[in-house]
């Protein structure tokens, strides 16, 4: 979330589509690296179904984990922001007030703004509360669930083959190929934000995960 967007509390939520898709795309890969570890010449359904389990419980532990990092880190913006709508309401110095909007904006876009857009940008700072609350809102709260979910509920659809196939090295083909699926859906809707080519970034996220989730085996994920 960007800092002039908390400050103008103009967004509804803190989970823009690339959020989301990437909390997706981690609960993914997560789930991936387990279901993975099952061999295609596996006869017993007890150690598919322990495999399955874990999957789920490691998305569980680390859906968790991502909401509260979110909170944290919401709270650390809102104290940041109250920091500096302080600094603005107590400095005499517009230019060093400029100075520390600018400092809050990618570069290119303060650049873009210029001395005048700046000085706009500061006025309206300095008009807003000077303590404004850095307490955490249902919305916040409510951002955390979300985050909670997407990481989990990304384990199901790999799982379900498993579920409705007996044969394990049948299963194990799907729901890979559910996976890649997926991933090729979650490129494409970032493509789509981004206004950038679906097929091709939705192909390219295939093969990014493809590699991200060999590279997790590999190193014992």
């Amino acid at each position: 979330m960007s800092t002039q967007t908390a400050l103008a509390d103009a967004s509804d939520t803190a989970l823009d589509p690339v959020y989301r898709s990437s909390e997706v795309i981690f609960g993914l890969l997560m789930a991936m690296s387990f279901i993975g570890s099952i061999s295609v010449a596996t006869d017993g359904q007890e150690e598919v179904r322990t495999l399955l389990v874990a999957a789920l419980g490691c998305n569980l532990a680390w859906g968790l984990v991502d909401a509260v990092m979110l909170l944290v880190a919401v709270k650390t913006e809102k104290r940041r922001n109250r920091m500096l709508l302080e600094k603005l309401h107590g400095s005499g110095d517009h230019a060093a007030a400029r100075a520390a909007v600018a400092d809050e904006l990618p570069v290119a876009m303060a650049r873009s703004l210029g001395e005048d857009g700046l000085e706009l940008l500061r006025q309206r700072l300095t008009a807003a509360p000077p303590t404004p609350s850095t307490r955490l809102r249902a919305r916040d709260y409510g951002d955390a669930v979300v985050v909670f979910l997407l990481v989990v509920l990304s384990t199901f659809p790999l799982v379900i083959p498993f579920m409705v196939i007996d044969d394990t090295a049948r299963a194990l083909l799907w729901s890979r190929l559910v996976a890649v699926a997926t991933l090729f859906l979650a490129g494409g809707l970032l493509a789509r934000y981004s206004g950038g080519n679906v097929l091709l970034n939705g192909l390219a996220m295939a093969a990014l995960g493809a590699l991200l989730m060999a590279a997790i085996m590999a190193l014992g994920g």
